[in-house]
């Protein structure tokens, strides 16, 4: 299994007859110039690993997040509704929504969708029944713009037909699925995320780049962050008679992002408490395009308050305005000293506390005369039993609980409905990728791998 990273190319090779992991590699991601290059160079030092000069495997699929991942823009009529709703989808897709945009398109917006080479474009707007003038005037919109981008129609029904003629005058590069929100409220999640893979399949790893490989693999078959996705669901779930670990959080922090993942009901968990605001999915995945080690340096910068970054710097004894800039112009940095280490830790720490904030549910305390009643917007993750970490900064960390241990419910952020005792765990041969690859093709198999290469971190 391979995962085309922003960054690195990992390699995985499984044995499905003792059924594990018998080596990993990397080497630095050259979409750049030629994908090959990069996969040739993991895959010599996989070869060294396994002993064996031109190893041959029966099967070798891939995912893919190079030339910047998979990029959508996500179009709705309310912010907190149908705009919400395809970003949802989008992100649940393994896509980085670039843009989002809400009630009536404008030139400027139009302009901001080809300025970003965004990849897919997600149009929704209305219940089925409802609006149907938003969301046909923002597809007449792009379509007078001459906009070649792939447009996914995921609105109102009875816009349809009105929709396809629009399509067909202006020649748009259109599909047509359900609505992702078809009731108030309501997520339709499955049938357009489906659509956004044919689609990414289709024709943006062959715009990207990565469609050459595929002469020396079998297949690129899923973003990335989709195959994590998939791996960490079916951790949670088991498969079979193969049980899983139950509710999951997972964070991943990445060099340009942090993306932060809960496999869990979002039911109330206390019955004074109301659901308020968009359903949320069982498997919820956000991604923070500010928020990195490396790329986004001065993203983790500007996410602090000026007071924040002085106590920072204080207790710390550091200055985090010069560390982070250094990051920042110097990706490739490896920390080597303690004191880089110690840098590296307090980004974590930042990364994994945004991330999680924007993320959780938050609780909000409502006076009734019956007494104090509670509204739940978001998700409750106050009862998760296992937070789950990957990325470099907490795969190659000595003390990598310092940095999850941010995930944690504090009284001094209010109701945020974070974790409150769970165990940690690391991915530490960076496997989760590939294992949603691996379940593409022997669920069972990924699931049992997962479950012995995934460590728990001693308790403190």
């Amino acid at each position: 299994m391979i995962d085309f990273g922003s960054t690195f190319t990992k390699l995985t090779a499984v044995d499905t007859e003792i059924e594990d992991v018998v080596a990993t590699a990397s080497s630095f991601t050259t979409v750049d110039t030629d994908i090959t290059i990069g996969y040739q160079n993991a895959l010599k030092v996989l070869s060294q690993k396994l002993g064996e000069e031109n190893p041959s495997f029966d099967k070798i699929i891939a995912c893919s997040s190079a030339a910047g991942g998979l990029k959508m823009a996500a179009i709705g009529l309310i912010p907190e509704l149908t705009m919400e709703a395809s970003r949802r989808v989008c992100l649940g897709a393994g896509a980085k929504v670039e843009l989002s945009f809400s009630h009536h398109l404008s030139n400027s917006d139009i302009e901001k969708i080809k300025e970003r080479n965004i990849d897919i474009i997600m149009l929704s707007g209305g219940t089925d029944g409802g609006n149907q003038e938003c969301v046909l005037f923002n597809q007449e919109m792009l379509a007078k713009s001459s906009i070649k981008i792939p447009i996914i129609y995921a609105g109102n029904k009875d816009a349809v037909d009105r929709a396809k003629e629009i399509a067909k005058e202006y020649q748009l590069n259109e599909y047509f699925c359900s609505n992702v929100m078809p009731k108030l409220n309501v997520l339709n999640i499955d049938e357009p995320r489906e659509l956004i893979r044919k689609i990414f399949l289709g024709n943006i790893i062959e715009a990207k780049g990565v469609k050459k490989i595929e002469k020396e693999i079998d297949k690129v078959i899923l973003p990335t962050p989709e195959s994590v996705l998939r791996a960490v669901t079916l951790l949670a779930d088991g498969y079979m008679r193969e049980s899983g670990l139950g509710e999951i959080v997972l964070l991943d922090i990445g060099g340009a992002t942090t993306d932060m993942y809960s496999i869990c009901s979002a039911s109330a968990k206390r019955s004074d408490v109301v659901i308020k605001g968009l359903e949320e999915p069982y498997a919820k995945r956000t991604v923070e395009g500010d928020l990195g080690m490396r790329y986004s340096a001065l993203g983790v910068l500007n996410s602090l308050s000026q007071e924040e970054i002085r106590l920072i710097n204080q207790e710390e004894n550091v200055d985090l305005e010069k560390e982070l800039t250094y990051r920042h112009n110097n990706v490739d940095v490896v920390p080597d000293t303690e004191e880089q280490k110690k840098i590296d830790v307090i980004m974590g720490r930042i990364c994994v506390d945004k991330a999680m904030a924007r993320h959780v549910g938050k609780m909000e305390e409502t006076y009734t005369p019956m007494g104090m009643l509670y509204n739940q917007h978001g998700k409750d993750l106050s009862l998760i039993n296992q937070v789950i970490g990957t990325g470099g900064v907490l795969v190659h960390n000595e003390n990598p609980e310092k940095i999850l241990s941010a995930v944690l419910y504090d009284r001094k952020k209010g109701l945020e409905l974070r974790p409150q005792n769970p165990r940690y765990m690391i991915d530490k041969d960076y496997i989760l990728a590939s294992m949603g690859l691996l379940a593409e093709i022997d669920p069972l198999l990924a699931l049992k791998i997962m479950k012995k290469r995934i460590v728990a971190l001693p308790q403190q």
